[in-house]
């Protein structure tokens, strides 16, 4: 095993995959820059040169449409849109021909396509800079849809991404670039469709994912001070979802907290909440209930920003009230949030 941050194990699975296939290249605005988006592509334009990394214009649409006409035409493109907002501008091209063209050809076609891009607060970026749209794709049939949350989920659902031949998304928290862990020394894909459990516990289960998976962490080692172990369900893969995993969690701890990086309305979190009802209904001892940001726009402010998005604080807050207990007065510095930004 290598020890490497979130970033360079998305770059060493782009290394492995190109060096292995002469048909995948990278396009996306800023992949050639000295920043190399967050340093996941620092270095392939010199050991590939500009025809397989390059830059884009500022055109989501019309760029979206030609990695697909390439991966229609047996290259395997990975479109980099570094802010996922933008991703609206290339709607129709994602959700209307990626999404259904094999469908509509009986399978007899594919479109080989990796779309990397971005979510996740920044600081001061407001309302057009700051979205996490992962629950619009898992709306739409023919999309895979991933949220990576360590090293080696980056790295090794990548490569996977790259070698299913239909679309994938994968959506990178802009927090999670820093955070350090064990990927194997030789790149491996890792399986779709599975949920990884960050901690196991018995009283409760918070079932949250990327980021938001991180600050749960950090609530549930607040929470096993006073007496609560919470069991972390990470779904890694929303889209397709392990449902089986996240039931058995429920069915141990019969609470539940739902903890998303986005909206709550009609987002991953209602996705999941509804699965539980749906199938685990009876192992239930409480209503679910569920956590993201707040339902208004997201603001510029530094303090309102605070108030915007959920962190650990809230959810060790959400978790002692499902119990019927008050949140500690006590100081508790390891719920603080120590994001300083800007992006």
């Amino acid at each position: 095993m290598k020890r490497m941050n979130y970033g360079q194990a998305i770059r060493s699975a782009l290394l492995h995959s190109m060096e292995q296939d002469s048909s995948i290249f990278i396009m996306g605005i800023g992949v050639d820059d000295h920043k190399a988006v967050f340093g996941t592509t620092a270095g392939l334009v010199g050991r590939f040169g500009r025809n397989r990394v390059f830059d884009t214009p500022i055109s989501e649409s019309g760029m979206t449409g030609i990695a697909i006409g390439a991966a229609l035409a047996g290259m395997k493109p990975i479109h980099i849109h570094i802010r996922s907002d933008f991703l609206y501008l290339a709607m129709d091209q994602i959700a209307n021909i990626a999404a259904k063209w094999s469908s509509m050809f009986g399978g007899n076609a594919s479109v080989p396509l990796v779309i990397r891009s971005i979510v996740g607060r920044s600081w001061g970026q407001g309302a057009q800079h700051s979205q996490s749209l992962q629950s619009l794709f898992m709306h739409i049939p023919g999309l895979k849809v991933l949220m990576p949350t360590t090293p080696s989920e980056a790295q090794g659902l990548l490569i996977a991404a790259i070698q299913d031949p239909n679309p994938v998304l994968i959506f990178e928290h802009r927090l999670l670039y820093d955070i350090i862990g064990d990927v194997p020394d030789t790149p491996t894909a890792l399986p779709l469709g599975r949920a990884i459990i960050r901690r196991k516990g018995s009283d409760m289960t918070l079932v949250a994912g990327s980021y938001m998976a991180v600050e749960s962490l950090k609530a549930a080692e607040f929470l096993s001070k006073h007496g609560v172990e919470a069991e972390i369900v990470d779904p890694v893969s929303l889209v397709p979802l392990d449902e089986n995993r996240i039931l058995a969690s429920v069915a141990k701890t019969g609470r539940v907290i739902v903890i998303d990086s986005s909206w709550t309305t009609c987002g991953m979190s209602a996705e999941i909440a509804a699965l539980i009802v749906e199938k685990g209904f009876h192992f239930l001892k409480a209503p679910i209930r569920r956590l993201g940001m707040q339902p208004v726009v997201c603001p510029v402010s530094k303090p309102l920003e605070a108030a915007f998005y959920p962190n650990a604080k809230l959810i060790a807050a959400e978790a002692l009230t499902m119990l019927g207990r008050d949140f500690p007065k006590t100081p508790a510095p390891e719920l603080l949030n120590t994001f300083k930004g800007p992006f």
